[in-house]
């Protein structure tokens, strides 16, 4: 008789990262990213899953503020490239909150 797993062993998902071109706080970040998605998607509590949700927002923001991409393009250019970015993200995600559409990623 085979023993049973437990759910949370059946419905883990290994995830690999190329870390090479990311520095010692981008790392950090993915990972806190990473933990707070699994929470905000697991998390029974409102208050959890209100502020969790927040915060998850607000890394998100960081990570795209500290992208490589800023500091490549920054050296000969004025333009606030992460702002810009943030910006036209957040137009994105408004259209998307007046939805019921749900958006689906399949690989």
């Amino acid at each position: 008789m085979k023993m049973a797993m437990s759910k949370l062993e059946q419905k883990k998902v290994k995830i690999e990262l190329d870390t090479s071109e990311l520095n010692a706080q981008q790392i950090r970040l993915v990972k806190s990213i990473n933990h707070m998605l699994a929470h905000v998607l697991t998390t029974d509590d409102e208050c959890d899953y209100f502020d969790g949700s927040s915060d998850l927002m607000k890394m998100v923001a960081s990570a795209v503020k500290q992208a490589n991409f800023t500091s490549y393009w920054s050296e000969n250019s004025n333009i606030p490239y992460a702002q810009q970015a943030l910006e036209f993200s957040v137009d994105a995600l408004a259209e998307q909150v007046g939805t019921d559409d749900i958006v689906e990623y399949d690989n």
